[in-house]
C-alpha cells in the first residue's frame, strides 16, 4: 500500500470543463483509519469537500463544491493511488456527477511547498 495521504496537497495535471476543478485548485487531504477527507478550492471552485474510504490503493469518496458562479455540484469519484518515480503520489480519478449528468476521468498528482 502507498503511503499516507494525510498532510498531502495535490493539483490536477490538467484543466476540466468550466466550472470544474483545474490546474489551479489545491486538495488538502487527510486520512485516518482508512477514512479519507478533503477541503479543495480555486479556479472555478470556491469551497470544496470531498469524504470517503480508502481500502489499499483504492480511495472510494463523494465530493460536493460550491462554484463562482454561485451553483452547487456533487459526485462520486474512484480514485488508484500510485506512486511516481520522484516519489511522488498520483491519483488516478474516474468520476460521475450525481447532481448533473456527466462523467470522465482525471489525474491529480502531489505538489510541493514551491508548488502551492
Amino acid at each position: 500500500m502507498a503511503r499516507s495521504l494525510d498532510g498531502l496537497f495535490f493539483a490536477p495535471v490538467s484543466d476540466q470543463a468550466p466550472g470544474q476543478v483545474g490546474t489551479r485548485t489545491r486538495f488538502a487531504y487527510h486520512e485516518r483509519g482508512g477514512a479519507v477527507w478533503a477541503e479543495y478550492a480555486g479556479g472555478d471552485v470556491v469551497r470544496g469537500h470531498l469524504v470517503g474510504t480508502r481500502q489499499g490503493d483504492r480511495l472510494d469518496f463523494r465530493y460536493v463544491q460550491l462554484r463562482t458562479d454561485g451553483t452547487t455540484a456533487s459526485g462520486h469519484c474512484v480514485s488508484t493511488v500510485e506512486e511516481l518515480a520522484d516519489g511522488r503520489l498520483r491519483l488516478a480519478e474516474t468520476w460521475e456527477w450525481e447532481s448533473a449528468p456527466g462523467s470522465g476521468t482525471s489525474v491529480v498528482e502531489q505538489v510541493t511547498e514551491h508548488a502551492r
